[in-house]
């Protein structure tokens, strides 16, 4: 619709201002479905769905808040060409702040360097898919006619609300994954909203967590207690389970999985910020490979810091109903029982799991999404949620696969009872004792538990995560 107006030819009209005028009423009629002549909420969400406007963060909300001057229940017509008018002027704005050169166009080139002093590092083949979807007659450059219509009905004000616009969230939080931290731009961290991110973050963490819990200590105890009883499977399993402790034993260990996302998520986002500043000498792009050392740094680091707490929830996931009273009886138990050592059994493996784990996700990702962008995208360099979450789920399950022999390996060092001597079996010998007793199957023992748990644990937590921003007002 927009592109239309953008090429609609109104003959005898010489001044582009009345023009314009011209095309925002065929416009307005045009949102104005039953003819009052006021356009509500839902006239304007309609017709911003029907052109491919929406963009999923309520921005009729916005524009209709914005233009509805005298809080009625529509907006008239000159309160629309009001509106219009007056987002036009900031539209210039934003414009003219990527012409560097104001030669009264914009190129690749200016997109990524404005997005960069935004703290936005983009490819260029990223930056030509947001030329493409504003580029209307093919010649590579926006000039102001096209930059005006693309933006005519979406409620961004400035440079850094459309930065914001073409950016897109990588963080998703299912549990033991060591995601990838996104970047947050100098605007958002100016502006206090990163930490209302990472608040956000957790939120959905903690509720896909929770509500993916039953799945995780099911795989716990198939990795522990697979020797004990082959035949340990999906249904039995729960069945075990709840004849042993009531329904409510399903989530034994989950409040040390939530209560430790807030440190975790802390430190590997700063970890992976001063990382980030080392690895990027000279002010230099932040590509892939620095975004993948970084981001597999940060995991160790912030493993490193809550490593007990992972013990404490393995320990708890595998107590019997009564045997620990709540979190710091497990610990206080743990270290009269077993020592200081206990609390960092499996570091090793834990340590070596993360490496495999955060590369394959972070490439399985960024390959499936450039490949659906490079040969299905058509206007648009976003995806979409059903991509982005297809996508996430897969490079999550590939890289769980990948580390799960060094998690299974993790798990059965954390339960380890010190030996009379003090010691413990070793990482090399218990990898050769599962491979001589349960051959390369015992490797993956609870693997399907864990990757059922995937899809629903990516969704649940994108969900999650779009309600919280809107109430804190993010979005």
């Amino acid at each position: 619709m927009l592109r239309w107006l953008r090429g609609f030819v109104l003959p005898g009209v010489a001044c582009q201002k009345d023009e314009d005028d011209l095309r925002y009423e065929i416009l307005f009629q045009d949102l104005d479905s039953d003819g009052d002549g006021l356009v509500d909420i839902v006239e304007l969400q309609e017709g911003l769905k029907n052109w491919g406007l929406s963009s999923g963060q309520n921005s009729e909300k916005h524009i209709f808040e914005a233009g509805n001057t005298n809080d009625d229940s529509g907006l008239d017509f000159e309160e629309f060409m009001q509106y219009l008018k007056d987002h036009e002027i900031k539209m210039r704005l934003a414009f003219n702040s990527l012409d560097k050169n104001n030669d009264g166009i914009i190129e690749t080139s200016e997109i990524i360097a404005a997005l960069k002093s935004l703290g936005v590092n983009i490819s260029e083949a990223q930056a030509k898919k947001i030329l493409q979807s504003i580029d209307s007659d093919g010649t590579m450059t926006i000039d102001w006619d096209e930059w005006k219509y693309y933006f005519l009905l979406h409620p961004a004000k400035n440079i850094d609300e459309i930065a914001h616009f073409w950016k897109r969230s990588t963080i998703i939080d299912i549990g033991e994954s060591i995601s990838i931290p996104d970047e947050f731009t100098e605007q958002e961290k100016r502006s206090g909203d990163w930490w209302r991110h990472l608040v956000a973050a957790g939120i959905a963490g903690a509720v896909a967590r929770t509500c993916t819990a039953p799945f995780d200590r099911l795989k716990v105890m198939m990795q522990v207690h697979s020797l004990k009883s082959r035949r340990l499977r999906l249904i039995g399993g729960f069945e075990q389970m709840v004849k042993e402790g009531g329904i409510h034993s399903l989530w034994r260990g989950n409040g040390v999985n939530v209560f430790k996302i807030a440190p975790e998520t802390t430190l590997k986002i700063g970890a992976y910020e001063q990382y980030k500043k080392w690895l990027s000498f000279d002010d230099a792009k932040v590509g892939i490979t620095e975004r993948f050392v970084s981001g597999s740094l940060a995991g160790a680091t912030a493993q490193t810091c809550i490593y007990p707490m992972e013990v404490l929830k393995t320990r708890m996931i595998l107590g019997e109903t009564g045997q620990y009273s709540g979190i710091i009886d497990c610990g206080k138990k743990l270290l009269k029982q077993e020592g200081v050592r206990t609390f960092f059994k499996g570091y090793i493996p834990n340590f070596l799991g993360i490496l495999p784990y955060a590369g394959i996700d972070l490439a399985v990702y960024e390959l499936l999404k450039n490949y659906w962008l490079e040969h299905y995208a058509t206007n648009s360099v976003d995806p979409g949620i059903i991509i982005l979450l297809g996508c996430s789920a897969l490079s999550h399950t590939c890289g769980q696969i990948a580390s799960f022999p060094l998690n299974l390996v993790r798990t059965r060092m954390q339960v380890q009872a010190l030996e009379e001597k003090g010691t413990t079996t070793s990482m090399i010998h218990l990898i050769q004792e599962i491979h001589n007793n349960e051959g390369k199957k015992g490797f993956f023992r609870g693997l399907t538990p864990n990757i059922i748990k995937v899809l629903p644990a990516v969704i649940i937590s994108c969900a999650a995560y779009e309600k919280v921003t809107q109430h804190m007002g993010l979005i």
